[in-house]
Order: structure tokens, then sequence, then C-alpha cells
């Protein structure tokens, strides 16, 4: 039994992380990682445990009350009513006082859940914390939470403990009654005194599992409460499929056509009206202002939000006809701030294609231009990068990012603003990578960049201002416009000339 309810314990916990992983991005915008990663731990934790108490204790008392009162029974039958109504009424009583510990367990759970992400996102943000001498802050500030729910665990005990008390009060009663019955029936002659003395004695096969019954209501309380919060979880849509989808082996023309978006808690559109269409050996990008819609238009295209006006093609097919999980698969993307992962060199780079050689991954790191990190690399591939690549530059970061988009041999690469934390010297360079990488016409080359020399060699730049694309052309064309693209390039090369 314990090993059925381990591998219950453990599909309930993988239940809950397969279908958190299958939320639509904006859900993970809005909540931290920690808090859904404790409510499925606790949900776990929670179940096993009332279950292992529940059956345990089940077991014992079936058995025991079974063999009391068919025993009692034979001995007199108005014995049978008296056990059978004092155990309804004890478990009736206790589970009215256990009421009061659901509405407690309940604020634990969300204080120990808000907890947990908190301290995910402190010990995830340690170089900063650390930087501005902010350590003590942040323990004062998570001990201040501990210490509320050590408070309201207190609290939780001293109702535990009350109904302990009305618990032990009422079997001793009804030990009692049960007793003082008894003696009653052996003066009448109804029962002899060895039925006395064992009725007595099996009395313990009811009343002990009764002792326990305290403490099974209680762990129920509490796994009520976690699976009422893993079930908000479950109830929450996944990222809708089409039933029949059409499958695209190879991506060779992006095209939006009028589409519209428009944030959930925002008053205005952060992307209206944009069409455009881009083929394979073309490579494309979208400058503007801070605010104007760029990263909003890459989470569009890579499926993290869903239009609300217009829609995306893909070879000419709508994407709700597609299964986008497919589809990311023939999809390059290096990020502003680059996501990296706990271990090596080698393991980053598998993490995207778990099946790559080292001659593929030699390869995609040469493209990369990441010489300066292999030479650094102390043993090669398999040297370590640690949690978020803290020990290697900015620089070796966007190198290492562009290599790992390599290696999936991408047909649509993404570059969001891949040099914007950048130095100068280091954006030359990555620059000069991202440009060697599109020489070779083999993909479709979208780039988002707020550093307009980052994008000069691409084949059309589209200048968005509010969401709305307000200008078309190559860099040269666009200059000569004399518009908001010359605008912002005569801002940004006076800045460089005035730290020249």
């Amino acid at each position: 039994m314990n090993v059925i309810i381990q591998k219950f314990g453990a599909k309930v916990y993988t239940d809950g992380l397969r279908h958190s992983l299958r939320l639509p991005y904006q859900q993970f915008e809005d909540q931290r990682s920690g808090e859904t990663l404790a409510i499925l731990t606790k949900v776990r934790i929670d179940t096993e445990k009332f279950i292992t108490m529940f059956i345990n204790v089940l077991f014992t008392s079936l058995v025991g009350i079974v063999f009391v009162m068919i025993y009692a029974f034979k001995v007199h039958w108005t014995l049978v009513p008296v056990y059978f109504i004092g155990s309804i009424l004890l478990g009736m009583v206790i589970s009215l006082l256990s009421r009061k510990i659901k509405t407690i367990q309940k604020t634990i759970v969300k204080e120990t859940t808000m907890l947990a992400g908190a301290t995910t996102e402190s010990l995830r943000n340690i170089e900063l914390v650390k930087s501005l001498g902010l350590t003590h802050q942040e323990i004062r500030r998570l001990n201040s939470t501990t210490m509320k729910i050590l408070m309201l665990e207190l609290k939780k005990v001293r109702s535990v403990r009350s109904i302990n008390f009305v618990q032990g009060t009422f079997v001793n009663l009804l030990r009692s009654a049960i007793l003082f019955l008894l003696l009653y029936m052996l003066y009448g002659d109804t029962a002899s005194l060895g039925q006395l003395f064992t009725l007595q004695l099996y009395s313990f096969f009811i009343f002990g599992p009764m002792q326990e019954l305290g403490n099974i209501i209680l762990a129920y309380r509490e796994t009520q409460v976690s699976l009422a919060n893993f079930e908000k979880i479950l109830q929450t849509p996944v990222e809708a499929t089409p039933d029949d989808p059409v499958k695209i082996s190879a991506i060779s023309e992006l095209a939006f056509k009028n589409v519209g978006f428009k944030h959930l808690t925002a008053k205005t559109k952060a992307l209206d009206d944009i069409t455009f269409t881009v083929r394979t050996g073309e490579s494309i990008a979208f400058v503007g202002p801070s605010g104007s819609g760029k990263t909003t238009l890459v989470k569009l295209l890579v499926g993290l939000y869903k239009p609300m006006e217009g829609n995306l093609y893909y070879n000419n097919i709508e994407t709700n006809q597609v299964d986008i999980e497919e589809l990311r698969h023939q999809i390059g993307f290096v990020t502003q701030d680059t996501q990296l992962f706990s271990g090596t060199i080698k393991e980053n780079l598998l993490f995207v294609n778990p099946r790559a050689t080292d001659e593929q991954i030699m390869d995609a790191l040469t493209k990369a231009s990441a010489f300066s990190l292999l030479a650094r690399a102390e043993n090669g591939l398999d040297t370590v990068i640690g949690e978020g690549g803290i020990k290697i530059s900015g620089g070796e970061k966007q190198r290492l990012s562009i290599a790992r988009a390599l290696l999936r041999h991408p047909r649509l690469l993404v570059f969001d603003e891949a040099t914007s934390a950048l130095d100068s010297l280091t954006e030359e360079q990555i620059t000069q990578t991202v440009r060697n990488v599109t020489a070779s016409k083999e993909h479709i080359t979208v780039m988002i960049a707020h550093r307009l020399s980052t994008i000069m060699h691409a084949d059309r730049i589209y200048v968005l201002e509010k969401g709305r694309i307000v200008e078309t052309g190559d860099h040269y064309s666009l200059l000569a416009e004399k518009g908001l693209y010359y605008a912002m390039w005569r801002q940004q090369i006076g800045e460089k000339r005035m730290i020249r």
C-alpha cells in the first residue's frame, strides 16, 4: 500500500507539473515560479500523508468494529447502537470543530506559497541582493513572513489541542457509559463477568483508532486546502491546439496580416494593424522607442501570445491550424536576457538538441564566434558556467545563446535586442556575428533592436511607434526620409560621438 501511495503522490506531482508547463505564457507573467512549485510539493505531501493515515486507521477500525459488533450483538443487541451512535457522534463533533482549522490552513498555505516564491526570487537575484548590501534586509523581509506563518501554525495547534481534549473526553465518556451498561447487564444476569472484561478489552479495537480520528480529520482539512489550490492549476486552460493540425515540414514564409494585440490590463493596444511578409534568405528588423510594441511582436511571433485581431501565417497557413509546439522546433531564439542553466557549456547547448554530437556543438560555437569562451574554458565543453551563466561575461553569454539557437538548425531565427545590454565593443562583435549568421541566407531572420547600428544590414527595417508601423525601408532609404528612424539614428550617433 505504501508503494501505491508513493506512486500516487508522484503521479499527482508530475500531472500538475505537466499541466503547468502547458499553460499559456501569460499565466506565468503574473506569478512567481516558486509559488507553483510550492503548491505541487504541498499537495503531494498532504495527499500521501492523508491517504496513509486514513488507510491505516480505517483498516484497523473496520476489523475492530466488525469483530466487536458481532461479539457485542451476541452479548446483547442494545450494545450495538451504543457503539455505533457513539462513533457517529464523535465524528460529527470533530468535523464541526475542525472547520476552523481549514480556514487557518488556507491562510497558512497561501503565506507559505508566497514565501516559497519570494525565497526563490531572492536566491535567483542573489547577485543584486549582495551587490547592494541588501542581505539583511532580505533576511528581515523573509523572516517576517516566516514569523507570520509560525503564529498561524501556533493558532492551529491551539485548535488541534481543543479538538484532542473534546475527542479524549468524549471517548472516555463513551467508554464509561458502555462500562456502566455492562455492569447493569451483569447485575441483571444478561452478561457474564467474562463478557464484561472481554468487551472492555475488545473496545480498544474501536476506541484506539478513534483517538486518531482527530489527526485524520486535521490531515483531511490540510489536504482539502492543498487540493483546492491544485485544482485551480488543473482548471486553468492549457494552450489550445487544433484537433487535426496541419504539419509544416519547413518554414519558408512568415506573414503578419492586420495583427492587433492588447494586454489584459492595458487600456490601449500594444500592436495595431501590423502587416508584413518575410521569406527564407531575407532578414528584417523592427525598431522603435521603448513601449512601441517590439517585445510584444516577438512574443506573438513565437506563439507566446495569441493575436486578438488579424492572424499570423506560416507558409500561408494560419497559426490556429498548426501545432505551435511542433512549429517552435524550427525557431531559434536569442533573447535580450540570456536564459542559461546551471551546468556545463555542453549541457546548455544540448538542452535544445539532446542528440547533437560534439562536432555539431563545436560547429555551432564557431559560427557564433565563441572563440574567447572556448579559449578560457579550462575543461572545454565540460566547463561549468554556473546558474544563469554567472561565471562568464555578457558577450560570452550572448554568443553561447546564438550557438544554442543555431544548434537546432532553425528555419526562423529571432534576435530580440541581443546586444542592448552589452558594451560598444562587444556590441560590434556580436553584430558582426549576427551578420555572418544572416549572410548564409539559410534562415528567415527577424531582428528586434533598440540600437540601430546592429540592424543596418537588414533587408527591410520596420519602424514602430505606439504599436503601429510608421516607416518601412532599408537603412539608407529610411535616413533619406528624415522621419522617426532618422531622428533615432541622429540621436544614437550623437551619443556615440559624445562618448568618444
